[in-house]
């Protein structure tokens, strides 16, 4: 079959997030997180598939005021396609072997694809294959510097692998590339406050990201912390 016309692949800004917890709150906070990594890796590859744009439109990130969107040129037959639909199914089965295998069949086809790079990063980091992780959102970041997905996901991976000083760099570079991107900006949040007692930065990036989403109404309490910490002079 011969593949089909460039068209722009359109993913929107979904990715995941940690949240600061209490003990008595473990259970719930564990759930949530797989809920939410396993629909940001569904819903990634899924849009990938078939959110096709209906008009050329050039290959990057376009930020606007209300956030972003990433734009990949790709020639893409219809049987990376189906490929695709099915690997949404799988990860939606959380069959992450049999996602995972297929995710590379597509990438080898397709070695441009960013999108493949970052949907392979997610599930190899459900499997908890970090180093594997890591190395497929780096690939997607070759393909594409300033991919905000790719850099948010890396940090979670680099975060979980006690690369914290890593972590925090690339979270950074999400914002820098989407300043919009709340979902990085929790995450660069959480990392200075669980992680590197940095009180100062998690009450700025709270903050910020009160703004952005202001009915999260957990976000008070936890600038209420961080605001207690950094006024006793903790970093």
């Amino acid at each position: 079959m011969e593949p089909a016309p460039s068209k722009a692949l359109r993913l929107p800004p979904l990715s995941t997030t940690e949240t600061p917890m209490s003990a008595g709150n473990k259970h719930n906070y564990r759930r949530a997180v797989r809920h939410a990594a396993r629909l940001g890796a569904l819903l990634l590859v899924y849009v990938a598939a078939t959110a096709m744009a209906a008009r050329k439109e050039s290959a990057g990130v376009q930020v606007t005021d209300t956030g972003f969107t990433i734009v990949e040129s790709a020639k893409i037959d219809g049987a990376t396609r189906s490929d695709y639909a099915r690997a949404a199914g799988l990860l939606a089965q959380e069959r992450y072997a049999d996602g995972i295998a297929l995710l590379q069949s597509i990438t080898a086809k397709q070695p441009k694809l960013t999108a493949a790079y970052v949907d392979l990063g997610i599930a190899y980091a459900k499997t908890n294959e970090l180093d594997q992780a890591e190395a497929s959102l780096k690939q997607a970041l070759e393909l594409q510097p300033k991919h905000p997905i790719a850099w948010n996901e890396l940090g979670l991976v680099q975060r979980r692998q006690g690369k914290l000083g890593e972590a925090r760099a690339s979270y950074e570079k999400s914002l820098a590339a989407a300043p919009g991107f709340h979902f990085a900006r929790l995450n660069l949040a959480v990392l200075c406050d669980l992680y590197i007692a940095d009180a100062a930065c998690a009450l700025d990036n709270y903050l910020i990201y009160q703004q952005a989403v202001p009915d999260d109404k957990q976000v008070a309490g936890w600038i209420a912390n961080a605001r207690a910490r950094a006024d006793k002079g903790v970093k």
